[in-house]
């Protein structure tokens, strides 16, 4: 038995690796490769979970829309919910340099979040909603977990997969050389504002879909589950250590982050009650310092971008 349980651990972590993964990947579109500081991941994150959960879950009387949709018309809209919250945010919040807008993702991914812990009639509150349906669910438990681990993982490689197409593509060189010298492609009749929108948009939808594959996991969500640390300040230290620019670096930072996060409340959890609550402060600190460690002997990631991919050249591509 205890050999069962070890499984459905590594099962479920393995599956919340490959989501994170999914969210770094959204990341690396707006920061690694276009130079977008979006500290709102967390927002666009519970748009897709709470947009998928509504679509695919059961009717409820304290609540609205509950429409028992296919699972996957509920992550198709979760990406479309959050691409259409992110479109508007960025036609204002762009105009801005990198610091004003990171200020701004944060104000409107928490006005996002008080809305869904307050709006009863909408989210559920804090009860959050549940009963969500997950593929797979009618399966004993632990072939339940590893079947929808199995298909994290497909959405992990679908997407890696079309993003790297995406960024082979004249569109992901024409993003690169904006964020590398704007002024240069501004110059050369590009579209600046234009483009940078669309990787925003692009890297919004694949966090709404990260989001769908949460809810549909955990067959619930709650507002603590789009808490900035861990959907927004975690991402980042996944970008930063694995390789801004890379995706294969995105999701190698995925794995060795939410390893260290998982495994070190599991150690936590084995100290006497007493002092077990003030512990799990330990798994902040390591992260903060394995942070401050890569920032300092390789700010670059475990594996950065390939030089040869870094250019400041335009490629022949349409305006």
């Amino acid at each position: 038995m205890a050999s069962i349980g070890l499984i459905n651990y590594a099962t479920f972590m393995g599956a919340m690796i490959g989501i994170y993964g999914v969210l770094a990947l959204g990341l690396n579109i707006q920061w690694g490769v276009t130079g977008l500081f979006n500290a709102g991941i967390a927002g666009f994150f519970a748009v897709g979970a709470y947009l998928s959960a509504l679509l695919t879950a059961p009717p409820s009387p304290e609540r609205i829309m509950g429409w028992e949709l296919p699972v996957l018309v509920g992550w198709l809209g979760a990406m479309a919910g959050a691409a259409l919250i992110a479109w508007p945010i960025g036609r204002i919040c762009l105009r801005f340099r990198s610091d004003y807008l990171a200020i701004a993702t944060i104000g409107v991914a928490e006005v996002i979040r008080l809305v869904l812990r307050t709006e009863e009639g909408l989210s559920g509150g804090a009860r959050g909603i549940t009963g969500v349906p997950r593929p797979f669910g009618g399966f004993d438990y632990s072939l339940s977990q590893f079947a929808y681990f199995a298909l994290v993982i497909a959405v992990l490689l679908l997407v890696y997969w079309a993003l790297e197409r995406q960024l082979a593509a004249p569109w992901g060189r024409m993003m690169k050389a904006i964020r590398d010298n704007e002024q240069a492609a501004a110059a050369m009749g590009k579209n600046v504002e234009k483009r940078r929108l669309e990787a925003f948009v692009l890297g919004a939808a694949v966090m709404g879909l990260a989001g769908a594959l949460y809810v549909h996991f955990m067959r619930a969500i709650t507002p603590e589950a789009i808490d900035p640390m861990i959907a927004t300040f975690l991402v980042w230290i996944m970008l930063i250590l694995g390789g801004s620019g890379n995706n294969r670096g995105a999701i190698l930072g995925a794995i060795i982050v939410w390893l260290i996060w998982s495994m070190s409340e599991f150690i936590t959890d084995q100290l006497p009650a007493e002092v077990a609550t003030q512990a799990k402060y330990i798994r902040v600190f390591l992260i903060g310092l394995m942070l401050q460690l890569i920032l300092r002997f390789r700010p670059e990631g475990l594996l950065p971008e390939e030089s040869g991919q870094r250019t400041a050249s335009l490629p022949p591509s349409p305006r």
